[in-house]
C-alpha cells in the first residue's frame, strides 16, 4: 500500500509518501526513512522500487520517503543546510511517536547520503543501520564543480542563483560555505561503521568512487562498488542489485 501525507510541525509541511503492507495498519516496529539527492525528489523510480520491494518482503516494514526543502512538492524556495537537518529531525520524530518505531533505519542517496552522515555528528544518531549509494563524501567540491564560472561569479558578489533540474530553488553563497564548513572526511565515524553500508557505482561522473571508496576504508565501513552503475544508478539491473543489498543489510538477524 502506497500513500501521500505531509507532516506539520514547527511551521514546516513536508511532503511524504508512505509504503507498508498492511494498509489497515497504523503502527510499525521497522521504519525505513528515504531521502533523495539534490535536484531529486521522492518521486523517483528507484524510490517505489525499494518500498514496494521491502513491504512486500518484511510485512512489519514501512518506508517514509520525504521532500528535501525545496526540492518536489515542498513549498520553499532557498535552500539551506539548517532546514535539511530540521527536516530529518521531524520526519524520525514523526517515525518514533506516529508510527511507534522501534527501530528506524535509513536509505540516503547523494546529497542525502551526506545530510545523514552530517546529521550524525551535529545531531546524533537515531538509526539501528544506515544505507548510502552514492554518497556526497565531499559535497562542496560536488556542488562547486557543477555551477557555472558565471554563476559563481554572482555567489562571490552576494548574489542568490537559482540551481536545480526540473525544479529550481534558490542558493545563496552561504548555503556554498555551509558545505565547506563541514567536510565529513575530518570526521570520525568508528562508532557507527558496524552499522553502515555504503554502495556506489564505478562509472559515477558526478561523484567519483575513489572518494567515498576512501572514506569507507578510512572508517572501517563496508564497501560495495556496483560496477558499470552511473550515479542514479539508471540501468535497472544496478538498481535491483543496490535494493537487494539494502535490504538485505537492514533486515539483518531480524526475524521475518
Amino acid at each position: 500500500m502506497e500513500k501521500y501525507f505531509d507532516i506539520n510541525e514547527e511551521g514546516y509541511s513536508i511532503r511524504c509518501r508512505f509504503f507498508c503492507y498492511d494498509k489497515g495498519a497504523r503502527t510499525f516496529d521497522n521504519v525505513v526513512l528515504v531521502t533523495h539527492g539534490f535536484g531529486s525528489s521522492k518521486e523517483t523510480a528507484g524510490t517505489a522500487s525499494f518500498g514496494e520491494h521491502l513491504v512486500s518482503k518484511f510485512k512489519d516494514y514501512a518506508a517514509l520517503a520525504f521532500d528535501w526543502p525545496c526540492h518536489g512538492m515542498d513549498a520553499r524556495k532557498k535552500l539551506s543546510v539548517s532546514e535539511c537537518l530540521t527536516y530529518l529531525t521531524i520526519v524520525c520524530n514523526y517515525a518514533k511517536k506516529e508510527l511507534r518505531a522501534k527501530n528506524l533505519f535509513i536509505y540516503s542517496t547523494s546529497f542525502g547520503g551526506y545530510l545523514t552522515l552530517r546529521y550524525l555528528i551535529e545531531v546524533g544518531n537515531p538509526f539501528k543501520k544506515i544505507a548510502l549509494r552514492c554518497p556526497g563524501i565531499h559535497m562542496y567540491e560536488a556542488m562547486r564543480n557543477h555551477l557555472s564560472d558565471d554563476d559563481y561569479v554572482k555567489l562571490e558578489k552576494g548574489k542568490e542563483i537559482s540551481v536545480g533540474y526540473a525544479r529550481k530553488m534558490k542558493m545563496d553563497k552561504s548555503f556554498l560555505e555551509d558545505l565547506r564548513a563541514f567536510d565529513v572526511t575530518k570526521h570520525e565515524y568508528f562508532d557507527y561503521a558496524d552499522d553502515i553500508l555504503i554502495l556506489h557505482g564505478t562509472k559515477d561522473e558526478m561523484i567519483p568512487i575513489e572518494g567515498p571508496r576512501s572514506f569507507a576504508e578510512d572508517n572501517v565501513i563496508e564497501f560495495i562498488p556496483v560496477e558499470g552503475a552511473n550515479h542514479p544508478f539508471r540501468d535497472p539491473n544496478h538498481m535491483a542489485l543496490a535494493i537487494h543489498k539494502i535490504i538485505e543489510f537492514f533486515h539483518g538477524d531480524l526475524e521475518e
